[in-house]
């Protein structure tokens, strides 16, 4: 209904949490400069492992225009970043999308990435065609029944899956420049879970039946128990060594041929701390 908030909490404008350089995504992503981050709040699931809990599943942050995004994007542009990553920007996507067509016409030309958790819908894939470069989706689950008790989403694995086949439909597989940098194309993210609860197998499988073993797939190991994590018994430890590294086998054996891995022990300095992050204010545009 016109006028009242949703699920998410997310209002008639959108709420930045934070915004600047950022190192520790994939390599094509972040670069040596680094990837220009813009951190949206609230987000449309409620993940009990939730890294970025500290702005997710708050409205936390400042409300800013779409001028004020559009400023934000050059702003990150001049900085140097190799591009702008749009991180959970569900949202907000039709404002989002004027600001980058705003960006477009004051000379903005950087690749925007669409860094999401894949819970989308057809429709707002639609809405970003022409004017994202590189989607960087989280396929996070494959059962229903965790995917509820997790993040609060039981028809999560239906809406990833349809939304990343529109998402490879636009964009198509990875496409990188000379200096190995993302151009345009698809990674698919994964983060493995404790006690294989994410469905790891299920879902890389599915990635190589409908979008091929050629796709780029980010397999990540830096699960660490945060937020609720404590209330829930299977996964409130680490991952353990052999949990990921037959994981790793496993997509050698399946013949995917662009996987990017991660060490074990990186887990817990690739936490956030949103706390810590410079104030909003001082990245002002």
């Amino acid at each position: 209904m016109h006028g009242r908030r949703g699920f998410c909490g997310a209002g008639a404008q959108a709420v930045v949490a934070h915004w600047g350089p950022h190192f520790g995504e994939e390599p094509p992503i972040s670069g040596s400069r680094g990837s220009g981050n813009v951190f949206f709040s609230p987000c449309n699931l409620r993940c009990v492992f939730c890294q970025n809990h500290q702005i997710s599943h708050l409205l936390a942050g400042h409300e800013v225009s779409v001028a004020g995004l559009a400023g934000i994007f050059a702003a990150l542009e001049r900085a140097g970043a190799h591009n702008i990553n749009l991180v959970s920007p569900t949202p907000y996507v039709p404002l989002i999308a004027a600001a980058i067509r705003a960006a477009r016409k004051t000379g903005v030309s950087v690749p925007f990435v669409y860094n999401t958790n894949a819970y989308e819908t057809t429709e707002t894939i639609r809405l970003l065609e022409g004017l994202i470069d590189v989607y960087l989706p989280d396929f996070k689950y494959w059962t229903p029944g965790v995917a509820r008790r997790l993040s609060g989403a039981p028809d999560y694995a239906e809406h990833a899956a349809v939304a990343i086949m529109a998402m490879k439909a636009q964009v198509g597989d990875l496409v990188r420049d000379d200096e190995g940098l993302a151009k345009r194309g698809l990674i698919v993210r994964h983060l493995v879970l404790p006690g294989a609860l994410a469905g790891t197998r299920r879902v890389m499988r599915w990635v190589k039946e409908h979008l091929g073993a050629q796709t780029y797939v980010s397999l990540m190991s830096q699960y660490y128990p945060v937020h609720e994590a404590k209330h829930y018994p299977l996964i409130d430890r680490a991952l353990k060594p052999g949990e990921y590294e037959r994981l790793v086998s496993f997509m050698i054996d399946e013949g995917f041929e662009n996987v990017f891995i991660q060490e074990l022990d990186s887990a817990p300095a690739l936490l956030p701390d949103f706390t810590r992050e410079q104030p909003f204010e001082k990245h002002r545009a």
